[in-house]
């Protein structure tokens, strides 16, 4: 058979690849480091990995694809589904393949292997790429062509990987509006755990990882092998144990009846399937900040300080109140200042407007400019919001355009939001909408887009030519935001779609933040947050302070603890500054300056979840060279022990002294003052690193909705609090 061995490895990981010239690339390892291994100790992962016959399955077991096929007798989801439009060709049988594997020279890429199959007919030709990244991470993609002269139907592409049977538990995600990013637990038992996204979107109720692991993983004890599919459409993502105990992770784009065609000379390509091993749930995540961060375009270090507009004037859009929100903005140190909806059409209320993106006489006679030119007076950026993807049924683009609408032929799809879908794969919608965005950019040289998408995609059908549309409709999207950021280079966007409903690894390549969640309410916040960082950095995911009472809650809460919520993030401000006193705008300003010294050590540092008890969410930041770190404490729930026991910490350097200091700006109440606390928490204290990570500080005592940030500075290194925070960059 003539097989070849290949070892991808960095960073601690490890990566067994077997290809031949009549097979699809087969994994036989992955996960920690092997070292470097010779030309025996390769074959000896081979041969243990292949496995005996048992029972009635195949004489010779073979191992389990990247692109599982039928002729593998893997019994879990397939990986290619695919037939010809008579149903013939099911079973395409792939009997040359040729494979090169190369170096890399990316900040990204460590090394790559490619894997091209011909059909022994010459029908398809399918290539699958496997990259080791720099950081650890391993990434895998496909692409199927169509060299034949019959269309085909594609139905799946998925990509697989192997995991051990050591790993025996799940975890992924769930959530709803306003509650993102919830985990749910279970047993890794025989059959498949299969997730499906169907709403044309990531959704609130995403799995966003899918991770299996070692009895009682958790963030920093256990293996864990976890996947996350880069794409913004309907997806899946599946976890299979076969009765034989072969396990597997795997996942791709989730097509619709009939929605992909490959006409002779046409291709398709799967989205990225990213894989991440580590010990513990923090590790897996690093490798995935380390490559976002690695990343060219990532943006730079100090995300401006953010104020959007809507929990304060909602479509209450007049000049002098949004004047004075903007010279408040300017008092308490914000540098950008975003529009949000109601500045366009008829756009007074939900339900009528969306989709005519001209500026509204009626809400601004003299045009955005004198609003523009005050929050620049004030050395502001200026942003503004879109949703490009939706329209109502009162405007006059669904008016003039219904064969625009993405939805059944001969009725509207149901309404949601008082909206209906825009089909962006319409050549002429597409041109339509980017030359609008583009005018309103470009006629201000807009800062910043916060680009909204409110609602599921339902009925999903191309009315040019009756398929579904979620896959063209996709890609149209990251298409419009390239074409717009293209035409105005200065642009950064933000995705939003309801609050957390497109967050993944897919649109990250097309925008520069994602809007964590519509609930400002900081104590939802605290578990949104430590959960949606597992995927993302805090640089990528807008943390808000909101006003005393939420509205999506009516939960209150002080200024202090909604300001320590948001310091772990994208720090900005969703209030209406006019109803807030002297004081707690002096106290936001202090809280803001903090924020800003913090932010190089914020946006590069290492993100660590700290174990407690269930009702505190504690968490750290810890800088690359392990001399400046932050830690914050939140209390979410009413503690069950008090005391409690300590908060051990993580990452720093076990042969230095750390100065702790709580941070209290002057002028902010201290509730907790009231009660006994340890020492440290009211002078500070010099604390070795060793003893804070082995034994831990005290726990103060916190009541619910009440937290904490603290500081640690290397002794002798207080330089590390400089431009750079001790940062990677």
């Amino acid at each position: 058979m003539n097989a070849e061995l290949h070892h991808l490895h960095a960073a601690g990981v490890s990566l067994v690849v077997e290809t031949t010239a009549s097979t699809l690339p087969v994994v036989h390892y992955w996960g920690a480091s092997l070292g470097e291994l010779d030309d025996r100790g390769l074959a000896s992962i081979a041969e243990l990995a292949r496995g005996i016959r048992v029972g009635n399955e195949l004489d010779v077991p073979p191992g389990i694809g990247v692109v599982t096929e039928a002729r593998q007798a893997w019994m879990g989801p397939q990986g290619l589904s695919v037939h010809r439009e008579d149903g013939a060709g099911a079973f395409p049988e792939f009997g040359r393949v040729d494979t090169e594997r190369t170096r890399v020279d990316s900040p990204v890429v460590a090394e790559r292997l490619v894997s091209t199959a011909t059909e022994v007919d010459g029908g398809l030709v399918l290539a699958i790429e496997l990259e080791m990244l720099v950081s650890g991470l391993v990434r895998t993609a496909a692409t199927l062509r169509n060299d034949g002269t019959a269309a085909y139907l594609v139905e799946g592409l998925d990509l697989a990987l192997p995991v051990p049977g050591r790993a025996s538990e799940l975890l992924d995600f769930t959530g709803r509006h306003n509650g993102e990013r919830r985990p749910q637990r279970r047993e890794l038992v025989d059959g498949t755990h299969l997730r499906e996204a169907r709403r044309g979107r990531t959704g609130q109720d995403a799995a966003t990882l899918l991770v299996a692991g070692t009895p009682g993983f958790d963030v920093d004890r256990g293996e864990v092998w976890a996947i996350h599919v880069g794409w913004s459409g309907n997806q899946r993502m599946w976890a299979h144990r076969s009765n034989g105990g072969r396990t597997a992770l795997g996942g791709g784009e989730l097509l619709l009846p009939g929605e992909l065609a490959l006409a002779p000379g046409d291709s398709y390509r799967a989205p990225w399937l990213y894989a991440s091993y580590g010990e513990g749930l923090d590790a897996a995540s690093a490798r995935i900040h380390r490559t976002l961060r690695a990343r060219p375009r990532h943006p730079s270090i100090g995300r401006p300080v953010t104020l959007n507009t809507w929990e304060a004037v909602y479509f209450d859009h007049r000049l002098e109140p949004l004047v004075e929100l903007a010279g408040l903005a300017a008092r308490v140190g914000v540098e950008r200042f975003v529009l949000d909806d109601g500045w366009f059409g008829a756009r007074r209320h939900d339900r009528a407007g969306l989709g005519d993106w001209t500026v509204s006489p009626e809400a601004w006679p003299d045009g955005l400019g004198p609003l523009v030119d005050r929050v620049r007076e004030h050395g502001m950026q200026f942003g503004i919001w879109f949703e490009p993807e939706m329209v109502n049924p009162d405007s006059d683009l669904a008016r003039e355009h219904p064969e625009w609408i993405l939805g059944p032929r001969h009725r509207d799809a149901p309404l949601a939001r008082q909206q209906l879908v825009l089909n962006v794969g319409h050549p002429d919608a597409f041109a339509h909408l980017l030359e609008q965005i583009v005018d309103v950019v470009t006629a201000h040289r807009i800062d910043y887009i916060k680009w909204d998408h409110n609602r599921d995609l339902v009925e999903p059908i191309d009315r040019t030519n009756g398929r579904a549309g979620v896959h063209a409709q996709t890609l149209a999207v990251y298409r419009l935001m390239d074409a717009v950021r293209a035409a105005c280079p200065w642009l950064e966007i933000e995705s939003c779609s309801a609050g957390g409903g497109r967050i993944d690894l897919g649109v990250v390549e097309h925008t520069d933040r994602f809007w964590t969640s519509d609930s400002n309410d900081p104590l939802e916040r605290q578990r949104i947050q430590r959960w949606t960082s597992l995927l993302m950095p805090p640089e990528l995911l807008g943390a808000h302070v909101g006003p005393a009472t939420a509205h999506t809650s009516g939960r209150t809460s002080s200024l202090a603890y909604r300001a320590i919520t948001a310091m772990v993030g994208s720090f900005g401000i969703e209030w209406d500054l006019r109803e807030a006193t002297d004081d707690e705008l002096d106290e936001l300003a202090a809280w803001i300056d903090e924020f800003v010294r913090l932010r190089p050590l914020i946006e590069r540092g290492s993100l660590l979840r700290l174990e407690t008890q269930p009702a505190l969410v504690a968490q750290s930041v810890v800088a690359a060279d392990r001399r400046h770190a932050i830690v914050t404490i939140a209390s979410i729930d009413t503690p069950s022990h008090l005391p409690g026991p300590a908060v051990r910490l993580r990452g720093l350097d076990p042969s230095s002294s750390y100065q702790v200091r709580r941070i209290r700006p002057e002028g902010a109440v201290d509730a907790t003052a009231r009660r006994a606390q340890p020492a440290w928490w009211t002078d500070g204290a010099v604390v070795p690193g060793v003893v804070l990570m082995a034994t831990g500080l005290p726990t103060p005592a916190l009541r619910p909705q009440e937290a904490g940030l603290v500081e640690l500075v290397a002794v002798g290194a207080e330089g590390a609090v400089g431009a750079e925070g001790g940062a990677d960059r």
